[in-house]
């Protein structure tokens, strides 16, 4: 049993596998701590990069890559600088067979390193619009306005029109006021919100009840602000801009302040 043993903990092939195993699992532990720090560095404010998965995923197959040749090398003697140039020889015909694949590797690194789309940017490319939620390696995952999941291939994003919107929480309500109901709607707001200018006093009145009706849907953000654009023969048109919390609740939050307004000033 002794010499049967020693045999067996003797054989060569043990010992490549066993340093095999233990570099292995050194490689997969350096790849999972690389690409926490990574995540890390990339959701801080100072980072220019956007925070896609993308770069996480280049940074742990490099290190795969650099596991691999030390296993390769210095277990199995495999001079990894002759795969290497063996891989070149047949990546022309890798690349023939891989076209779309590679397409959307390219397509994915120049929207990400360019800065051109990034996680939380608006967009519409095509007749898909939706906030972008991660870019990886082969696709752009965006979510709709109704919360759906859109897959675009990134080789998609990387040769057609691109248009960066609005943000989506950002809620535009458009404003008239007809002429004949301009001096009546001055008249209610000028009690409670008094102003020097009339005009003030229905732009305040006007943002009191926008900020307390989207209020009650989602918190505001930002705004709610008036813009006045223009007077014509028919009264007063402008806009009502703010910005909710929750992206998926602006219509309700737009619907509840054309109601608020129509009610209290129409």
């Amino acid at each position: 049993m002794l010499d049967l043993a020693h045999d067996i903990l003797g054989n060569p092939w043990l010992h490549k596998a066993f340093w095999t195993m233990v570099l292995g699992a050194a490689t997969l532990l350096a790849a999972k701590l690389a690409a926490r720090g990574v995540s890390r560095l990339l959701h801080q404010d100072s980072n220019p990069l956007p925070t896609s998965s993308i770069i996480v995923n280049i940074v742990r197959a490099i290190i795969w890559i650099m596991g691999a040749s030390v296993i390769l090398d210095t277990i199995f003697n495999v001079n990894t600088s002759s795969i290497i140039a063996a891989l070149g020889v047949g990546g022309i015909a890798v690349s023939l067979g891989f076209q779309d694949t590679l397409a959307n590797l390219i397509g994915g690194l120049q929207v990400t390193f360019m800065g051109i789309v990034k996680p939380g940017d608006n967009i519409e490319v095509g007749s898909e619009t939706g906030v972008v939620q991660d870019v990886s390696w082969r696709h752009t995952t965006i979510r709709d306005a109704l919360g759906q999941t859109v897959i675009i291939p990134n080789s998609i994003i990387s040769t057609t029109a691109l248009v960066h919107l609005l943000p989506a929480n950002r809620v535009a309500v458009p404003l008239a006021i007809p002429g004949h109901h301009l001096d009546e709607a001055l008249g209610a707001v000028s009690e409670w919100a008094p102003a020097s200018d009339p005009i003030d006093a229905l732009a305040d009145s006007i943002i009191a009840h926008a900020r307390e009706s989207a209020g009650t849907v989602s918190p505001i953000v930002d705004g709610p602000r008036v813009f006045l654009s223009e007077i014509t023969e028919f009264g007063v048109k402008g806009k009502v801009i703010f910005q909710v919390e929750d992206a998926t609740k602006t219509a309700l939050a737009a619907d509840a302040v054309v109601r608020a307004i129509s009610r209290d000033l129409g």
